[in-house]
């Protein structure tokens, strides 16, 4: 086990060795589309990318039709092993949309030896959300 102390020293050295072995500018939260976020996790048991949609439901809504009209799309062209989940529960209990892709091996945060594997994982499966998001934009602020 690790202090809290530890852990958060480790988690802050994943996250600078990341940026480090695979320095760019990532679109994250800057999609310009209210509510929908890029967002990449990794923690003691699991690591994922995810496409969240987390604004009020109507918007929720919304934006989750255009996805899912688009979801053949997605998956044969660019993320083969998205996971679309409409009703996604977060660990506070907040219900948002998400379209993820988890890394089907045992990894964790605390584990250094499993760093390497999640950081091109994590580099791969968002530049693949990233190449889908910039082509079907339009399409989605339609």
């Amino acid at each position: 086990m690790f202090t809290k102390e530890e852990s958060r020293q480790l988690r802050q050295d994943f996250w600078t060795s990341f940026g480090k072995s695979f320095p760019r500018k990532w679109i994250l939260y800057d999609t310009k589309i209210k509510g929908l976020s890029f967002k990449f996790h990794f923690d003691t048991k699991t690591a994922l990318v995810a496409l969240d949609l987390e604004d009020d439901l109507e918007n929720r809504i919304n934006y989750w039709e255009k996805l899912s009209a688009l979801k053949s799309i997605l998956i044969s062209e660019y993320l083969p092993e998205a996971i679309f989940d409409e009703s996604y529960i977060l660990e506070n209990g907040k219900e948002i949309s998400r379209i993820y892709i988890l890394l089907d091996k045992k990894v964790s945060i605390h584990n250094k030896n499993s760093w390497q594997e999640v950081m091109t994982f994590f580099n791969e499966t968002m530049n693949q959300f990233e190449l889908f998001f910039s082509e079907y934009k339009d399409i989605l602020e339609s």
